[in-house]
């Protein structure tokens, strides 16, 4: 009887571990993933180098040569004489009537001609004045900024070494997925 109580107690304590054992397993046999931690061995800090366009404005010192303006005496003046020198071509070689539409012509071409010639030389003899003037543009400045993308860590688990990439420092650990699965 003693051997039977025995023998009963040991098929219940296999029950209850194969019953256990079902339970954890998950569906259709497979152990569901779990987490743990890893010894982290290497950290290495990833750059990426970023151009960065800086639109500046630059300004340099310029003198500039300005003439005073000009009086309209030279002008008035060179219309007069170019008009008398019109008219007296004008006239020159032709007497009558019918011929004085040549002189009205000629008075006005050279009364053009002679504001234009005096014009010239009143602009050709006003003073001339210098000023400093700022002259300025917008340049666009490069330059290079190294920018922070990640860290390169290498870790130990379980005696094997593996790398990944993540976008913060994880420290002396780093958190794993474990997935257990029964072996074929």
């Amino acid at each position: 009887m003693q051997l039977y109580k025995q023998l009963i107690a040991g098929m219940a304590v296999a029950a209850l571990v194969g019953l256990s054992s079902t339970a954890n397993a998950g569906p259709q046999g497979y152990a569901a993933d779990g987490y743990d931690y890893a010894r982290v061995t290497e950290v290495i800090p990833v750059y990426t180098d970023v151009q960065v366009i800086t639109p500046t404005t630059q300004c340099r010192d310029e003198q500039v040569a300005y003439r005073a303006p000009t009086s309209p005496a030279g002008t008035v003046v060179g219309g007069l004489i170019g008009a008398a020198i019109g008219n007296n071509l004008g006239d020159h070689g032709h007497r009558g009537r019918h011929h004085s539409h040549h002189r009205g012509g000629a008075t006005v071409a050279g009364a053009l001609v002679g504001a234009l010639v005096g014009n010239q030389i009143s602009r050709a003899n006003a003073p001339v004045h210098y000023a400093t003037e700022s002259r300025c543009q917008v340049v666009d400045q490069y330059s290079t900024r190294r920018e922070l993308v990640g860290y390169d860590v290498r870790y130990r688990y379980n005696g094997q070494v593996y790398l990944t990439r993540t976008d913060h420092h994880p420290g002396d650990r780093i958190r794993v997925r474990v997935a257990v699965s029964p072996a074929p």
